[in-house]
Formats: structure tokens, C-alpha cells, sequence
């Protein structure tokens, strides 16, 4: 193929150059670039001439002052600055066909291409992206990727995206899978995977500053032991979105911890933070519980009172600091719950009711290789309500919505409110 590309600096140059192996790459660059395997050129309309496809590697750049190398949290919070990437996709309104590709490779926050760029990309075809790549690794890290990332407008296959695709085939060496998706879901998976990557230092070091505290530990002891746990730690646990941490451990651990890290005096406390996110996460899903909940004027079912399902623990239960936030707005709530002890069928057979589904054993025990099926303790009148944050209830006599998922019944809100 005949490829073009805008940008190419630190990041941009490498990228295009390991295209060269197997194509033809003219590149576009406002800076003096030289390269010994691309064709470099003084006129962005040239890396239009003839393309297949062009790819554009522009910076967002924030503020010098937000670059980490001084303390950044006392500052206002901003955006990157998209200003290039909005003057290059100017560019390619003007000089790119309707069969030519655009391919933006840089890094945007989710919901950006939809808010800022769509209204400069209506004379081409055009496929978000981003990039998994390191500095210092740029070209091996293109063609050894833990993930091709492709984002289209309605998150579905197109003819730009599967020639995208094909093309990443054809380079790639190790086989990396493609996560297909839309405009949103493929920028909230570039900038979610860096935060996961400086989470996961955050917590290491703030071990390490443990360990130089108290004396006796040794931090690689611990990590490397962090490494083995597969099930857990370092496998595919605990990447299913739903209600919050819960039981007689977790919670109270963070709470613990809270104060050793105040009692240490290391500065700063990752766990009231932890502890903090998962209130004021079920806050945000009790308020939107609640608005259903009035509109119907129903009570509420939490289907689900324990902590997890198949235990009759209720202490440090999620379901419970749910119905905490939801009972402040005013909706009267009751468990189904066969552990606990709880009928709502007691008082009425079939329960109408708006329904939450707080348990999904799937997800609980996913680790035991059994085969779950997520169920309602209780006989729901046809035709109710039912909330699934973890979006696997499948049933055609209720109107199920899927917490977490922006399905019809959030747009039709998000347009009412506007």
C-alpha cells in the first residue's frame, strides 16, 4: 500500500518507518524530519497524493508545568490541547477523498472525537486508532502491541476498519488481539490502560515507602509474590465493573490501612481514597437507581443483600450502602435475598417493583470454572423494571437496563435533560 503520515516526531517517525517493511510511506512533518527509509515532504497535500491510507500522529500536549517532573495537584485541572489535531484534520477536509482513510493515532480523553473532530471529518473515512507504545520501544512496541485498539462511529465493523485491520495483520508479530469498539470506548481504553499502568506504580511504591518505615520488609518480596498470585492479582479477576468491594475484609482493610498511613506519616493516603471512590460510587449508582425509581413510582428490590451471592454475610455488604443512598432520595427499599431470609413475595405475589440486580455469581466465582446463571430471588411482575450493573440479565418479560452500558434509556434522558 501506498501510506501517508502527518507527524513525525519522537513517537510518529519510528511508527512510520517500521511501516516501511512492507509499504510505501510518504510523511508530513511543520519540523526539518529526515529519514532514510521514508519520503519526507514540505507539503501536507503530498501524503494525500495517492494514499491509501494517512495516518496522523500530531501531539496533545498539556502545559510544561503538567509534565509530573514538579508537583502538578495543586494546579487547576485541563485538558489536553487539541488545537493540532483539529488543524490537520482541516487539512485532510481539504486535500483527502471520500475513499481515502484517516487514521488518528493520538491520544485524546473519551468522548473527544465525537465533541471536537467529527464536524472536520465528513469528506473521508475516518478510524480512531491510539497507540500502546513507550518511548525508547517505539517500533518494537507498534508491531509487539498488547492491543490493536480500532474505534469507528457506531463501534461496528466498516469498510475503513477492516482495511485498518487487515493492514495491522499483515504487520504485527505477535498475534495481539483487536478490540473493535466506538469512538469512546477506544479512547476510554488508551487513556484508561496508561492510568492502570501509574495506578499499579502508585501502589508498589507506596509499599516500598512502607518498607522503609517500619523496618523488616522487604518490598520485592511482596511484589514478586504479587506476580505469582494468577488468579487474582495478576489474572483476569476483578475487571468486571458492578457494585463495590464488600465482606468482612476488604473495606475495613483500606479503612486500617488509612490510618497506618497517617501513623507513618507517609504523606499522602491511597486508601481513604480507595475507600472514598467506592461511597461515592455507589452514591453516583443509587442517584441514578433513585431517579427511575420516582419516575415509576415504585419501591425498590435489591435483589441481593449479602455481600456476594450464596452467603448469608451482610457485613460490609455494597447492597446495604446502596440502599443507605437510595432511602436519602426518598425510595422505599427491600431485599430479595435467599441467604438472608428476605421475601418480598411475603407482602406481594408477584412483587411490582423497580428491581436491582446487586448479585451476579458468574462474576463472583468466575474462578472456579463453574457455569453461573444470575437469577431474581423472587417473583417480579411482568413487564418491571430490572437494573443490572453487571449487563448480563437476559429476559424478554422485563425492560432491562445495563448499568455501565449507554443504552436507549440513558441517551433518552441525556436528551430530555438538554
Amino acid at each position: 500500500m501506498r501510506i501517508g503520515f502527518i507527524g513525525l516526531g519522537k513517537l510518529g517517525l519510528p511508527c512510520a518507518e517500521e511501516m516501511t517493511r512492507q509499504h510505501q510511506v510518504i510523511g508530513y512533518d511543520v519540523e526539518h524530519r529526515v529519514s532514510s527509509h521514508i519520503k519526507v515532504t514540505q507539503n501536507i497535500k503530498e501524503v494525500f497524493n495517492n494514499t491509501e491510507m494517512v495516518f496522523v500522529a500530531v501531539p496533545t500536549p498539556h502545559h510544561p508545568d503538567y509534565d509530573g517532573s514538579r508537583p502538578t495537584t495543586q494546579l487547576p485541572v485541563k485538558d489536553f490541547d487539541y488545537s493540532l489535531v483539529i488543524d490537520v484534520l482541516k487539512q485532510c477536509e481539504k486535500y483527502a477523498d471520500k475513499n481515502q482513510i484517516v487514521v488518528l493515532i493520538s491520544t485524546v480523553l473519551p468522548g473527544t472525537t465525537r465533541r471536537l473532530f467529527s464536524k472536520y471529518i465528513k469528506n473521508f473515512q475516518f478510524v480512531y486508532n491510539p497507540y500502546l507504545i513507550a518511548m525508547g520501544s517505539e517500533a518494537y512496541d507498534m508491531v509487539n502491541p498488547d492491543m490493536v485498539i480500532i474505534g469507528t462511529e457506531q463501534g461496528q465493523d466498516t469498510k475503513a476498519s477492516n482495511i485498518v485491520s487487515n493492514f495491522y495483520k499483515k504487520l504485527v508479530k505477535n498475534n495481539a488481539k483487536q478490540l473493535l469498539g466506538t469512538w469512546e470506548e477506544a479512547e476510554g481504553f488508551k487513556i484508561f490502560y496508561n492510568t492502570m499502568i501509574s495506578a499499579r506504580i502508585s501502589l508498589v511504591n507506596m509499599i516500598q515507602d512502607v518498607a522503609m518505615k517500619i523496618g523488616n520488609m522487604n518490598v520485592d518480596k511482596i511484589t514478586d509474590a504479587f506476580k505469582e498470585a494468577n488468579i487474582r492479582i495478576t489474572g483476569k479477576g476483578y475487571y468486571k465493573a458492578g457494585m463495590g468491594d464488600g465482606g468482612a475484609c476488604h473495606p475495613r482493610d483500606n479503612i486500617a490501612l488509612s490510618w497506618l498511613a497517617k501513623d507513618l506519616d507517609l504523606g499522602y493516603d491511597l486508601f481513604n481514597a480507595i475507600a472514598y471512590s467506592r461511597e461515592q460510587q455507589t452514591k453516583n449508582m443509587a442517584k441514578f437507581v433513585s431517579e427511575i425509581c420516582l419516575k415509576e413510582k415504585k419501591k425498590l428490590v435489591i435483589n441481593g443483600k449479602a455481600y456476594k451471592p450464596s452467603v448469608p454475610y451482610t457485613i460490609g455488604s455494597p447492597s446495604v450502602l446502596l440502599a443507605h443512598y437510595v432511602q436519602e432520595q426518598g425510595v422505599e427499599v427491600i431485599y430479595a435475598d435467599i441467604e438472608t431470609g428476605d421475601d418480598p413475595n411475603l407482602k406481594q405475589n408477584p412483587f411490582d417493583c423497580v428491581c436491582f440486580l446487586a448479585h451476579d455469581p458468574q462474576t463472583t466465582y468466575n474462578h472456579t470454572g463453574k457455569t453461573y446463571t444470575q437469577k431474581l430471588y423472587f417473583n417480579l411482575a411482568k413487564g418491571s423494571t430490572v437494573i443490572d450493573p453487571w449487563r448480563c440479565f437476559k429476559n424478554n418479560n422485563y425492560n432491562v437496563i445495563y448499568y455501565g452500558k449507554c443504552d436507549k434509556y440513558l441517551v433518552d434522558k441525556k436528551l430530555s435533560e438538554d
